[in-house]
């Protein structure tokens, strides 16, 4: 751990070399002395402006540590936390995890949570009732998940949205299979080609 100073500011950018090889680069958010973890802010993966990837690092376990831009003014005072909306926030996970668990006891097929997870990425008000996906308190589906599986106001701006995005969602895994069948029978071709060119 070489390099590795006494102590980072907050707010100064800091790069280091995971033991995976992995280069991180981002803002101090805090750091412990003691224990010399660094909470580093880092850009999104998903590269959405208004996101961020927080990492927290143990500086025993990275190598090439480097002070990329000191900061030397105080850092801003911290916002204070929203812990009603902290404590909503994990209410809310615990019970969509009771959801999927209860939805798992009840049989839901492999499809079917493939079809849950492309509908949660947009709408959050998504969960499950039992083997149904219930879609903002107005839209449901029930196994096995196809178009005419969906039930609601037809007429209404959810149902119809809710229907392309699990008609985009069915031809995509239809052209995933004919890719993965195409993929399995060249395979099984030149296997079966150099299996023959063995034995000649």
């Amino acid at each position: 751990m070489a390099g590795v100073s006494e102590y980072f500011a907050i707010g100064s950018i800091v790069a280091c070399k995971t033991c995976y090889n992995k280069v991180l680069e981002g803002e101090v958010q805090a750091f412990d002395p003691q224990t010399k973890m660094l909470v580093l802010k880092c850009p999104a993966s998903n590269n959405r402006p208004r996101c961020n990837n927080v990492y927290i690092v143990n500086l025993s376990l990275v190598s090439d540590v480097e002070v990329k831009k000191e900061v030397t003014a105080p850092p801003e005072p911290t916002k204070p936390l929203n812990l009603q909306r902290i404590n909503n926030r994990v209410r809310n996970n615990i019970e969509q995890k009771k959801c999927l668990v209860a939805a798992i006891k009840a049989g839901v097929t492999h499809e079917g949570m493939l079809l849950f997870h492309t509908i949660s990425k947009t709408i959050n008000e998504t969960t499950w009732q039992g083997p149904n996906i219930l879609i903002m308190n107005q839209v449901t589906i029930t196994p096995p998940y196809k178009t005419e599986n969906i039930k609601g106001d037809c007429h209404s701006k959810a149902y119809k949205h809710i229907r392309k995005v699990v008609e985009k969602h069915l031809k995509d895994m239809q052209l995933m299979n004919s890719k993965q069948e195409c993929e399995n029978k060249l395979t099984g071709v030149s296997s079966t080609a150099g299996a023959m060119a063995h034995s000649q």
